[in-house]
């Protein structure tokens, strides 16, 4: 059975409040807590994956205890990386090409790879307190963005060397003191950030200053993307999808039959959108995001990543591991 800090990380169809509970429960003292190199695992392929991303051929995989996954042949085969610094879970993957990539995750974790995910060296932590890093997101191999709980949102001007904190501004009479759990860009460059209570923000100067993009909505959003039409969608617990086709200037929410969380988002190389959720639901947009036809698996994996491979095939990744693929 996974323990509640497992659901902490994985931070998928649980209310916000239990996501503030977690953080309590394990920023107890660390007095000689160290980082460890992540182990062989017996069965890598079973192990909870959060986050997946294409690195030029090849498929990344992060997940819990440090584990990352690599496959070279289009995720047919997997082999797990020969040295990652951490054993804390990692919630998230970004590459700028095919060699220099980040991962983030628990105890404030920032790692680098510069041999595609490979070998990866830390480039920061907390063990002082687990305020965990959910999303992770680089424009060029300098500037890049991590952000996670409790509104913690850090900037790097020199491809992760160094990392600043940024304050996100006040929505009207709400602290902007909420957890935020993806960063993605626009097709302009600009960045934008989703997370509870219905929050988008976007910066439009790499970062210096952010706009509250009110949607409407009250829950809590995982995931969110920018689509080849500059349609922006975004989604997370309870199944709620909000998609603006004006900028953000106005939001409309999509009824996609189905009160599953959804947890990560592609758009394929035909321009179809692809969702992913709780009890193994898959909710597919011929129409970028207007409207989506929801399949459900027979195994109801609960679904927390999803990635198209070379080929435009989606590779799917659940608590469990790697999901089989029956798109």
């Amino acid at each position: 059975m996974k323990s509640i800090f497992s659901a902490c990380v994985l931070a998928l169809g649980i209310v916000s409040s239990l996501t503030t509970v977690c953080a309590a429960q394990t920023s107890d003292p660390h007095e000689g807590l160290q980082q460890r190199p992540a182990a062989k695992a017996t069965n890598p392929l079973r192990t909870m994956i959060l986050s997946a991303v294409q690195a030029g051929p090849r498929v990344v995989a992060v997940g819990e205890r440090g584990i990352v996954l690599l496959s070279d042949d289009d995720g047919h085969t997997w082999r797990q990386a020969s040295r990652v610094p951490t054993t804390a879970t990692l919630t998230s993957v970004v590459f700028i090409d095919d060699q220099s990539g980040w991962a983030v995750g628990h105890w404030g974790v920032i790692l680098h790879t510069q041999d595609g995910g490979e070998t990866w060296q830390l480039q920061r932590d907390d063990l002082g307190a687990d305020q965990p890093l959910f999303s992770v997101w680089f424009k060029d191999a300098q500037q890049g963005f991590a952000a996670g709980l409790f509104s913690l949102l850090l900037t790097t001007h020199d491809g992760g060397k160094t990392w600043t904190p940024i304050k996100l501004p006040a929505e009207g009479s709400k602290a902007a003191d909420v957890n935020l759990f993806r960063i993605f860009p626009d097709r302009q460059g600009n960045v934008l950030l989703a997370g509870e209570q219905g929050r988008v923000y976007r910066s439009r100067d790499d970062g210096a200053s952010w706009d509250a993009m009110p949607t409407g909505a009250k829950g809590t959003f995982w995931t969110g993307r920018v689509l080849d039409d500059d349609s922006i969608v975004v989604a997370g617990l309870r199944g709620n999808v909000y998609r603006s086709s004006d900028a953000g200037a106005s939001w409309t929410r999509i009824d996609v039959a189905s009160n599953s969380s959804i947890t990560d988002m592609i758009q394929l190389p035909n321009g179809d959108l692809l969702m992913v959720g709780m009890d193994g639901v898959t909710l597919l947009s011929k129409d970028r995001g207007a409207t989506f036809d929801m399949q459900q698996r027979q195994d109801h994996a609960p679904l927390t990543a999803v990635v198209a491979n070379s080929r435009g095939i989606p590779l799917f990744f659940s608590q469990s591991g790697i999901a089989k693929n029956n798109y």
